[in-house]
Parts: C-alpha cells; sequence; structure tokens
C-alpha cells in the first residue's frame, strides 16, 4: 500500500531549486490547510459534545421506552424512535431499487445522451429543491389526493420523491467510476449484458451506493418539515404486530425530528430537546455502520 504522506527527504528535494517565494507561498498554504483542519474537528467535537453535555443527564431507560402522557405526567420518546424506524425501513424498501435500477439504466442501457444529459439535470436540480415544496407536494397528492391523510405511508412515499434524485446521481456517479475495461472483459468472456453488470460493475461501484444509502438515511432522520406536514404529531404507540401491517396505512405519529421540533420549539424544553438530539445521532451512526458493513459484505462476494 502506497504511503501518501511525503518524506521530509522528499520535501526537501522537492523544494530545491523553488525560489523564496514559493516557498513561503507553500509553507503559507500548508499552514492555512491545517488551520482550517483544526478549526473543522474542533466544531464538530465541540458540536458533539455540548449536545452531549446537555442530553445524557435527562436521557433515561424510561423515556427511551416510555409513551408520552400528560395525565401521569410521563415524558417518553418511544413511540417516535419505532415511528423513525418504520419510516426509514418503509422508505428504502422503495427508493432503493428505484434508484440503483434508474441509475443501472441511465448508465448501462440509455442510448439517448441528450435524454440522459437532461435526466441528470432534472435529479440534480430536484435534489436542491426545499423539502417544504416536497412536504406540501406530499400533502396534495398523497394526504388529499390519495387519501391517505396524516399518516406514516404517506410520510415514506413523500420522503421517497425527496431522497430518490440523491440515490440516483450517487448510484450514477459511481456506477460511471467502474472501468471500461471491465465490461468489455466481462462481455469478451461471453458474459451476457445483465450478467456483467450484475456480477462485475455493481460489486466494483458498492461503495457509491452504499453512500446514497447513508445519505438517503441522513435526510429522512433529520427531516421535520415534510413529516410535520405528512404524518403528524401524535406521540402514540403504533402496534403494527399485533394490528396488522395494513394499519401502517392509517396509523399516524411523530419521529424523532418531530419530537425534536415539538420538544425545542413548541413546549420549549430545550433539556429533553437535547435528549432527543443524542438519539437522533445514536441511530443514525448505528445505520450508517450498518450500512458500511453491509456494503463491505457484497463487496467480498
Amino acid at each position: 500500500m502506497k504511503k501518501t504522506n511525503e518524506s521530509p527527504c522528499v520535501q526537501q528535494a522537492m523544494n530545491q531549486g523553488l525560489s523564496a517565494r514559493r516557498k513561503a507561498y507553500n509553507t503559507g498554504m500548508r499552514a492555512l490547510i491545517y488551520i482550517a483542519a483544526a478549526i473543522v474537528v474542533a466544531l464538530l467535537v465541540f458540536l458533539l459534545g455540548y449536545i452531549l453535555y446537555r442530553g445524557l443527564p435527562n436521557l433515561t431507560w424510561e423515556f427511551l421506552t416510555s409513551e408520552e402522557s400528560v395525565v401521569r405526567d410521563i415524558q417518553g420518546i418511544g413511540p417516535a424512535i419505532l415511528n423513525t424506524l418504520y419510516v426509514i425501513i418503509a422508505t428504502l424498501i422503495v427508493v432503493l431499487p428505484l434508484g440503483v435500477g434508474a441509475a443501472i439504466y441511465l448508465t448501462e442501457y440509455a442510448t439517448n445522451h441528450k435524454l440522459v444529459s437532461a435526466i441528470e439535470f432534472a435529479t440534480e436540480t430536484l435534489a436542491g429543491i426545499p423539502s417544504i415544496i416536497y412536504a406540501l407536494v406530499g400533502v396534495l397528492i398523497f394526504a388529499e389526493s390519495l387519501r391517505l391523510g396524516k399518516t406514516l405511508i404517506a410520510g415514506a412515499l413523500t420522503l421517497v420523491i425527496m431522497v430518490l434524485p440523491t440515490v440516483i446521481r450517487t448510484t450514477q456517479e459511481s456506477l460511471k467510476t467502474v472501468p471500461q475495461s471491465y465490461r468489455e472483459g466481462s462481455l469478451g468472456l461471453g458474459s451476457g449484458k445483465w450478467h456483467m453488470i450484475r456480477t462485475v460493475v455493481l460489486p466494483s461501484s458498492i461503495d457509491g451506493i452504499v453512500t446514497g444509502c447513508i445519505l438517503a438515511i441522513g435526510r429522512i432522520v433529520g427531516e421535520s418539515a415534510v413529516l410535520l406536514y405528512t404524518v403528524g404529531m401524535s406521540m402514540q404507540m403504533q402496534d403494527f404486530f399485533r394490528n396488522g401491517v395494513e394499519s401502517f396505512f392509517s396509523a399516524s405519529g411523530s419521529t424523532l425530528s418531530v419530537a425534536l421540533y415539538v420538544y425545542a420549539k413548541v413546549r420549549a424544553d430545550f433539556d429533553l430537546a437535547f435528549s432527543v438530539a443524542v438519539v437522533l445521532i445514536v441511530i443514525t451512526l448505528v445505520i450508517n455502520l450498518a450500512a458500511n458493513l453491509v456494503g463491505k459484505k457484497l463487496k467480498k462476494k
């Protein structure tokens, strides 16, 4: 494995023959890079440290597992945690096949380059649209036109539309990094088009697909505007195992991002809001690590 860091001897050899002005410029730019990196690390450590400092003291097992009750004066985010997981799973089940399939078609099968360029421009534009626009679209199409109301399925379908451009673009760019010689070699050995894509192209681009999945999960977990309009703020526990999966189409409930908004903005209870933020960070970290492990397993195969 090649070392990317240059040894002092190599740096000294490179600096030989350079003017004093050029050496001063290189030293100054290197110092600016180090300062910028130190600032980024310091900000990250400060933000995480402050959130943990404010959120951990109020984080109890009862708060994590209980259902909120005004009568019994109980604060809990158990339903919000489950609703967040439900929305993530439902969104990924739909968006990953659509996004990866669309990226494969645009990269491997489509022959009209003008159409491909137009679709790429459209997906890049859709990826940058504010989430409040998707919230209004979700309300008009899924909640009103399809009469789904404020339900978890309406929120999941709205999130599918929102994160689909990101999954398509990241997967497509990852597929483009696979050398053309891999494709030619596989086809030259007698493989069919789909067999070549499945056994050569996809394993070589699995890192980009996992990256798209992680970006999608991050946006799903942190989204509040879309879910406020399409899912609602109910804190009731939804038992889909007892009531059946079909109840997913009629059940509403807040996710962690919505609960964070309620505690911070509506109730002004910032201590519990920071506790919800800690749970969000932990869930995002665990899901991202799981996605990376799955990507490594698929790459080995």
